[in-house]
C-alpha cells in the first residue's frame, strides 16, 4: 500500500487519490491474487456502471468519457513503468495453503 500511495501521490493534484487493500469488487485480477501473484485494480467512478448501459448493447464507445480514459491510461502506464523499474519485486501475499490430495484424478 505505501508503494502505491507514493506512486499515486506523484501525480500531485490528480483526482485519483484512493489506495485501499479492501476488495472493491470481483474483477479480472482476483484469480491472480488468489494464487499469490501481485495484482490490483484501479477504482473507477461508478458513472453509468449500474445503469442499463453496463454490459448491454448500449455499452459502446458513445458512452466513453475521453478525459477519464486519458487519466486511467496515464495512471496505469505509470504504475506499470514504476513496477518494472523497481530494484525489488513487489511484496507478495502468502500463498494459499494447498488442498490435500484425494488420490483420484
Amino acid at each position: 500500500m505505501p508503494i502505491f500511495q507514493e506512486w499515486l501521490n506523484s501525480f500531485g493534484d490528480s483526482t485519483a487519490k484512493t489506495v485501499t487493500i479492501s476488495n472493491t469488487a470481483s474483477t479480472d485480477h482476483m484469480s491472480f491474487d488468489a494464487v499469490g501473484i501481485p495484482s490490483f485494480q484501479f477504482i473507477q467512478d461508478a458513472l453509468e456502471y449500474n445503469t442499463r448501459t453496463h454490459h448491454s448493447n448500449m455499452d459502446n464507445y458513445d458512452h466513453l468519457v475521453p478525459e477519464d480514459l486519458i487519466q486511467a491510461s496515464t495512471l496505469a502506464a505509470s504504475f506499470i513503468f514504476s513496477a518494472a523499474q523497481r530494484d525489488e519485486k513487489l511484496p507478495r501475499k502468502a500463498l494459499p495453503k494447498a488442498k490435500p490430495s484425494t488420490g483420484t484424478n
